[in-house]
This record gives C-alpha cells, sequence and structure tokens, in this order.
C-alpha cells in the first residue's frame, strides 16, 4: 500500500488461462475445461514469435501501458496505471504451461485436431531456437532479461509433454521427436548444472546466482526432478531458512537482488505458500502441510476469495483481487492433500 507495484490486471495471462483449464479438467469439468480450452487456442493462433503473455478477454493485443498521473490511486497507491507492458514481454515459462495444458487436455480425451496439432509444431519450433534465451520470468520483472532457472525448468516441460503427446498419438509431429528429446535432456542437463547452486544447496533464481525463487518450489509438481532428490529437498529447506516471513512464503526477496528493477517490498506470495504446502506434503511432512492450508484458507474474506499477496503485519490481503492465481494454487493444493495424485502443472 502507498507504493508503485501496482498493474492492471483487468486481462487474461495465458499462463492463468493454461492452469485454470488443469483445474477444470482434474475437477471433472471437462465442458467448460474444452471452451476455455478453445479460447487458448484462439488467442495463440498465429506466429509464435508474436505470441504474447497477456490477451485481453476478447483476445484483443494492442495492452500498451500508460500512467494516469491525475489520480490518486488507491490508498494513495501511485502510480495508477492502464494497459500492462508486461504484455510484450518474453517470458518462457508460459509455453511450458500451455504445453502441460495440451497433454492434460490429451489424457482427458480432448484430442487435437490437425490445426492444433499445425500450431503445436509451430510453437516447439519457435522454442528450439529461442529456450536458450533470457526472459522476463514468470514474475514478470522490469529489471531486464535474466537466465532465469525457472524460466528454463519450463522449457524443458514444454518439450516433454510435447513429446508425450507424439508418443500417445499417430500424426505428422512424429518427425519432431527425437529432435525434441534431444533438446528436452540438453535443458535438464544445463538446468542442474548451472541453476543449483552447490554452496547454497539449492537452486536459485537465476543461473550462477545466490538469490532464491519460491517459483522453484513447482520443480516436483512438473516432474523436473522428484521430490525425493536431495537438491529438491535442500531447495525447498532454503525457500524455508530464506523466503518465509510470519510463516507464510515471499516470492524472493526485491529489496535485496533487485533484480525486478522496482523499489520497495511487498507482501507474502499465496501460491508461493501454497505451493510449500504441495512440496511439504510430497515430503511427508503431512501434518505441517494441512496446518499450513488451513492457515491459508483463514485468510480469505466474509466471500472465500483471495487475493495475490498478503500482508503479515497489518493482516490484510494485497494486490489484484480476486486472484485465479492464488484460487488456482488452492484447488491444486487441496487435491495433493487429499491424495488424489494431482500435480498443479499437470501429471508427468
Amino acid at each position: 500500500i502507498g507504493g508503485v507495484r501496482n498493474w492492471d490486471y483487468r486481462f487474461c495471462w495465458l499462463r492463468d488461462a493454461a492452469l485454470i483449464l488443469l483445474v477444470l479438467l482434474g475437477a471433472g469439468y471437462r465442458d467448460e475445461a474444452t471452451s476455455w480450452r478453445q479460447w487458448l487456442l484462439r488467442a495463440i493462433a498465429g506466429s509464435p514469435a508474436q505470441m504474447q503473455t497477456i490477451y485481453g478477454v476478447s483476445g484483443e493485443r494492442r495492452l500498451d501501458e500508460h500512467e494516469i498521473p491525475w489520480l490518486s490511486g488507491y490508498e494513495d497507491s501511485r502510480p495508477v496505471r492502464i494497459g500492462n507492458a508486461a504484455s510484450n514481454q518474453f517470458q518462457l515459462d508460459v509455453y511450458g504451461e500451455v504445453l502441460a495444458a495440451a497433454w492434460q487436455g490429451h489424457l482427458a480425451g480432448i484430442k487435437m485436431t490437425e490445426p492444433d496439432w499445425a500450431l503445436m509444431v509451430s510453437i516447439m519450433k519457435f522454442l528450439e531456437s529461442h529456450w536458450q534465451k533470457p526472459d522476463e520470468g514468470i514474475w514478470e520483472v522490469r529489471g531486464g532479461r535474466q537466465q532465469f532457472t525457472h524460466s528454463k525448468m519450463m522449457a524443458w516441460l514444454a518439450f516433454d509433454r510435447a513429446i508425450k503427446m507424439v508418443e500417445n498419438c499417430e500424426c505428422a509431429a512424429f518427425e519432431h521427436f527425437g529432435r525434441w528429446q534431444k533438446i528436452r535432456d540438453q535443458i535438464h542437463a544445463q538446468v542442474c548444472e548451472h541453476g543449483y547452486n552447490t554452496k547454497k544447496k539449492a537452486f536459485t533464481q537465476v543461473y550462477g546466482s545466490d538469490a532464491l525463487d519460491a517459483s522453484l518450489l513447482t520443480m516436483p509438481l512438473t516432474g523436473f526432478l522428484p521430490v525425493s532428490d536431495e537438491r529438491v529437498k535442500s531447495t525447498v529447506e532454503a525457500i524455508e531458512r530464506e523466503l518465509m516471513q510470519d510463516g507464510l512464503v515471499l516470492r524472493y526477496r526485491p529489496q535485496e537482488e533487485g533484480i525486478d528493477g522496482l523499489p520497495g517490498t511487498e507482501g507474502v506470495f499465496l501460491p508461493c505458500s501454497f505451493w510449500l504446502a504441495d512440496c511439504w506434503h510430497l515430503l511427508g511432512r503431512k501434518k505441517e502441510a494441512r496446518e499450513l492450508f488451513e492457515r491459508l484458507l483463514d485468510l480469505r474474506n466474509d466471500l472465500g476469495l483471495l487475493s495475490e499477496e498478503y500482508d503479515p503485519r497489518h493482516k490484510r490481503q494485497l494486490g489484484n483481487f480476486p486472484q485465479a492465481f492464488s484460487h488456482v494454487a488452492l484447488v491444486s493444493c487441496a487435491r495433493i492433500l487429499a491424495d488424489e495424485d494431482a500435480l498443479p502443472i499437470g501429471r508427468d
């Protein structure tokens, strides 16, 4: 409150759309998931080089960001912005979420049509030549592109799920199978070599960095590494030590790293807190996972809704409200805690 981290959220993020699709499929809402999937495919149709991270709800592409200096903002939180410059960012993780959603749809019996396959192949061809490039990452940083470990992991996920779809169908995409396998394995090896800090005993936010990032709690949830892997265990422990505040989880420490290019601090990030509960449950720490989950439920308002962040000091929700990302994480966590074998990024 009173800071500059104010963004226009009146749009649809491909990341959130794909994760919502996964949740709908997992809950058995196939008709709704099919309609949502068709919107998703229409939104990203065309050249993969022109694929945006954000669209208007009717598929609008021009979302230029402007500041409105004559408005004081909510509780004097300036500047007020309309539009969102993140629409023009390069975010590698989006490709992983979209391909994970396509794979989960395939498992649920929502078959790929020929145009769908053509779109997937064009996306993967684009990714073949772009996965090594730096990006703005899942947190849409304004401080410049980096080699984010989470982004590379999600590029791996895109190739992994594309390979699985090809393995389960008879389609023209099979000609790409061997090449995609090679790239998938190359990404995996690179992340394990450059994303893991042996001194820190943790996967870090950026290659060669000491900084932690709670997005890496999703590593065992994607199947990139099993939760039993010692590197995963030690990463979870490092995040507990360095990114927990009043029992909940920060995305990262912006005031210390300065990687997002913005001044000030922020609250704990609710999806990250649910991801920690996921990891604890999968690690066998089920009592702790349940307690964290129930604490997060207690943060909801009288309508059962959650925002993006929470301020433990002032006991208030912060950021976009209601936040789809938080509710997706809640539903996925509930299913994991119920031992329904429901991973939030789709089964591997």
